[in-house]
């Protein structure tokens, strides 16, 4: 499970260019349940507001790229 560790690290990383790295690696289902659950983390309750902020700089680095 390490590489699944390591792409959420990528993805909430907060760094422009290692979210899209590890974007770009995944298929487009993959990349459509992940872009999901990136927006659930934004708007749903139970997520710490670091998470929050980690997953909106990744949606706007993914949305950005698109």
């Amino acid at each position: 499970m390490d590489w699944l560790d390591d792409l959420w690290g990528d993805l909430l990383s907060e760094e422009p260019l290692r979210v899209i790295a590890a974007w770009v690696m995944l298929d487009a289902e993959t990349q459509a349940t992940i872009h999901a659950h990136l927006e659930r983390m934004v708007s749903e309750d139970g997520y710490a507001d670091s998470q929050r902020e980690s997953a909106r700089a990744a949606l706007d680095s993914i949305d950005e790229d698109e």
